[in-house]
Order: C-alpha cells, then sequence, then structure tokens
C-alpha cells in the first residue's frame, strides 16, 4: 500500500484528512507521539483541538497514555489492531506495548521524520524490500538486503531491515537517506548495523548515513564517525584478509573446544589475536559466523572507500535539539 493508500483506509474511521496522515505517519515509524508532534504536523497552536484528538483516540481505545517523570507530559501509544490492519500492518511491532525507555527512542526518530518532510520516507520491511528490489533488480540478490535470519531448518525466519529505521529518498530522486539514532556511548551496535547495510550501499549510486546524537551522547558522535571509517572507508589488504580468515578459524576451534591448530609457526596465534583485538574485529567475527566466507571478503572491496572519496558515499551528525531525559531517566539504556 502506498502512503495516500493507507490514509483513504483510515478516513472512514472518522478521521480529517489531516488526523489521517498524522495517524499514518506515526503507526508506521514509532507508534508513539506526543502532542507536540500533531501541532507540529497540523500546524495547529495546541489548544482545544488537540486536545480533543487525543481524547478520542484515548475514549475509543485506539490509543494509551504513557505516564512519564515530568507529570503533565504524555506520551500516546497508537496500538489499537485494527488501525494497524487497515493500513497494512497487523503484525506491527510498533503496536505492542514497550518500555518507556524504548518508546522515548521511537520519539526520536519520529522528530528526525518529521523534520525532513521534503524526504519520502520508507518505514515498514515489506516496503523496503519491494523499493530496493524494484530500483536494484538483479544488481543485489534479495538475500544481500540487510537482514537476520532466527532458528535453523524449518523453523527459520529472515528478517530484512530488523532495525526498524525509516530509510528515506531525498528530493533529487537518487540519494538514500539512512538514519541511525545514537542509543549508545560505544558504537558496538552500529559497527553492526554497517555489516548488515555494507553490500545495499555498495549498490547505490548516492547515499548518506545521518547519526542522530541525543544532546547526552553527544560526545559519542566521533567514536562513531571513527567507527564508520574504519568499517566502509578502509578496505583490508588481501594478506591481511588471509590472516584474518586463519585467526578466526582458529579462534572458532577455540571456543568450541577444539584448541589453536598449532601446524603453523607457535608464535603465530598470539600475534594475530593481538593484531586483531579491536572492536573492528569483534563485530567483524561475529558477522562471519553467521555469513562464512563472505564476511571477510568484502572488507577487501574498494568500492565503498572509492565512493567516500567522491562524496557519494557520506555521513553527517545531526545533534537533537529537543529535551528528553526530563521524559524518563531511562532513555538510552532500551
Amino acid at each position: 500500500m502506498t502512503f495516500d493508500e493507507r490514509v483513504k483506509a483510515i478516513r472512514p474511521m472518522g478521521f480529517t484528512e489531516r488526523q489521517a496522515r498524522f495517524l499514518v505517519t506515526v503507526m508506521l515509524h514509532s507508534g508513539v507521539c506526543m502532542s507536540r508532534h500533531y501541532c507540529a504536523f497540523t500546524g495547529l497552536v495546541h489548544g482545544q483541538k488537540t486536545r480533543d484528538f487525543f481524547s478520542g483516540l484515548l475514549a475509543r481505545k485506539l490509543a494509551t497514555a504513557y505516564p512519564c517523570a515530568q507529570r503533565r507530559t504524555r506520551i500516546f501509544h497508537v496500538q489499537n489492531r485494527v488501525l494497524y490492519a487497515a493500513i497494512g500492518e497487523p503484525d506491527n511491532r510498533f503496536r505492542k506495548p514497550t518500555p518507556l525507555g524504548q518508546a522515548i527512542e521511537r520519539l526520536m526518530l519520529l522528530d528526525a521524520v518529521l523534520d525532513s518532510r521534503q524526504v519520502s520516507w520508507i518505514a515498514t520491511e515489506r516496503d523496503k524490500v519491494a523499493h530496493f528490489t524494484l530500483l536494484l533488480g538483479t544488481t543485489l540478490q534479495r538475500d544481500e538486503l540487510p537482514h537476520l535470519t532466527f532458528g535453523d531448518g524449518h523453523e527459520k525466519t529472515v528478517r530484512y531491515f530488523p532495525d526498524k529505521l525509516p530509510i528515506g529518498i531525498a528530493a533529487d530522486g537518487r540519494t538514500h537517506l539512512f538514519p541511525y539514532l545514537v542509543t549508545r556511548a560505544a558504537p558496538v551496535d552500529f559497527r553492526a548495523f554497517l555489516h548488515r547495510h555494507a553490500e545495499l550501499f555498495r549498490a547505490l549510486p548516492c547515499w548518506t548515513l545521518r547519526l542522530l546524537v541525543p544532546e547526552h551522547l553527544r560526545e559519542a558522535a566521533d567514536a562513531y564517525v571513527s567507527a564508520w571509517r574504519q568499517e566502509l572507508a578502509t578496505p583490508l589488504r588481501p594478506s591481511v584478509a588471509d590472516e584474518l580468515r586463519w585467526f578466526f578459524e582458529q579462534q572458532k576451534r577455540v571456543r568450541t573446544g577444539a584448541g589453536v591448530d598449532h601446524n603453523d609457526e607457535p608464535a603465530r596465534w598470539d600475534q594475530a589475536r593481538a593484531a586483531f583485538a579491536s572492536p573492528r574485529f569483534r563485530v567483524l567475527y561475529r558477522s562471519w559466523l553467521r555469513e562464512g566466507r563472505g564476511a571477510i571478503d568484502a572488507t577487501v572491496s574498494p568500492v565503498l572507500a572509492d565512493a567516500i572519496k567522491r562524496g557519494t558515499g557520506q555521513i553527517e551528525c545531526q545533534l537533537l535539539a529537543r529535551r528528553y531525559l526530563h521524559l524518563s531517566p531511562l532513555v538510552g539504556t532500551a
């Protein structure tokens, strides 16, 4: 379904055009909102119309309200299954109960979407897969899209774009925008995100990674930019990749109780363990366990480094100016 089709589907449930458009935006991108989001979206000054809108959602049990640390502030959770079914997303996880800290992180993402109204946003897993499949055709196979695999055999489940982050298409129709919300001081999860998206970045003609940085984590921004350069702008030499493959094989033997194969030089294990002790290689090891040889092969490719040199692959930091910590002490820990 397109955005307009989703708006049309819920309008008969008693909503005006702008109310329906706001609700669809919330359901697709966060599941939660505050009254200020509605005012920003509609251009209204906070007053009776805004209070009536949210009171109606609560009275009809289309939404529930989160109590916040600041008692006069409320977070509204749009969770009604009928609403989500109407927009083709009956099982969207945004409608399910979520910890307050995680809800606040979703508010940050909603702010990012509403602050870039000139960008066309893709929200759901199904829409992202459809968009990039149509855009890239045979350039990128489906199993090269960002994904995580759960279970084995008949219980195996593949989730595409598991980070649940919006992806934007800029006004030029060519540049894709990938927001990433910084929620931790160390970029461990961010490195895994980059690994998942590396093949997609290689296939796109132009892309920008936008770090969304809350005020209380602003000092972490440099570490994230550094991780981005290590992962994408610094390909490994083939000889280093060969040694890394050997080290990962030995590391796997150690962790399964088989021990290191010392048929090679006795000092090789100690030298490799020291050389590959950085966070970059620890995260890459986990990717290698899931994906096999391809995870290391990808680190040798110069495609992303070349794109970054040309400026067709970029990173930018956007400091989130709004206050969030007053809502809950849990923000950044979910």
